[in-house]
């Protein structure tokens, strides 16, 4: 079986730039509607230009955080593509941590970046996904994607907000695929270890000497393009996955298989 999804629609948050940029534009070359969405509109009109303005691409700049930009992305999406088949939670910060100082709000602040986004708006999907299903009345109704991160497994004091909402995000696929499962829609998370976000080319930026340490940490021994995450998407979003849910995929070129408890989880 392919891992096709042309004429299916899909969302997919964060997509102004890094990992999600490279699904969301691997998704609309494999066929399918996509709406771009982003907080960053700047970015999103650089990235994709007059290719929004008809076709199999549009975009959407909002603030996810907000209850109301969630709804209004639903719309806009409706709006454009009729239909809603698959979600991609996409956005993502890392926030760095300390532990000890009392004053730092850093846990707060990556669940409300992280988590409660990515929550709200598969709640709103799904519910749009289910009135789907039951005007078509059979086959899969939709796939949701969450992207994590292996730092949920990983111990690093100076990640500590960024390791608890990504665990939280782990959880809440597992329990979201139970709970969606009756209405065929599956719920399954790629953990992201050393690829190639905006996020960490920014860290890595002018400091040769921690991409070494990560490179030194990685059996595959480098950091992996965000395109070569793109399949790996593709197939949750597809029905070659039909049978697969709750499911935490890791793609972080081996990461996870060493345990130095002070190396970066990246």
């Amino acid at each position: 079986m392919s891992f096709s999804i042309a004429g299916k629609t899909a969302i997919v948050t964060g997509a102004a730039n890094g990992i999600g940029l490279a699904i969301a534009r691997q998704f609309a070359s494999a066929g399918a509607n996509v709406m771009f969405a982003d907080m960053d509109e700047k970015g999103l009109e650089e990235q994709l230009g007059d290719l929004a303005e008809d076709g199999n691409i549009r975009y959407f700049a909002g603030d996810l955080r907000e209850r109301l930009t969630v709804a209004n992305l639903l719309s806009a999406t409706i709006d454009a593509f009729d239909q809603i088949d698959i979600l991609v939670n996409g956005a993502r910060q890392v926030i760095p941590t300390d532990p000890l100082d009392t004053e730092d709000d850093s846990v707060r602040v990556a669940l409300n970046q992280n988590l409660f986004p990515a929550y709200r708006l598969s709640q709103a999907v799904a519910k749009r996904m289910i009135k789907q299903a039951g005007e078509n009345g059979e086959g899969q109704a939709g796939a949701i994607i969450n992207l994590t991160s292996v730092a949920a497994r990983r111990t690093h004091p100076d990640l500590l907000a960024y390791s608890v909402s990504t665990a939280a995000l782990d959880q809440m696929t597992r329990a979201m695929a139970v709970a969606l499962a009756p209405q065929r829609i599956r719920v399954n998370a790629i953990a992201i270890g050393s690829v190639m976000s905006a996020s960490l080319q920014a860290a890595l930026k002018d400091n040769r000497e921690f991409r070494q340490d990560i490179e030194r940490h990685t059996p595959l021994g480098r950091v992996a393009a965000a395109n070569e995450l793109v399949l790996t998407a593709q197939y949750l979003a597809s029905d070659a996955s039909s049978f697969m849910t709750g499911q935490i995929l890791t793609v972080d070129g081996g990461r996870t298989l060493l345990d130095p408890v002070a190396a970066p989880a990246h």
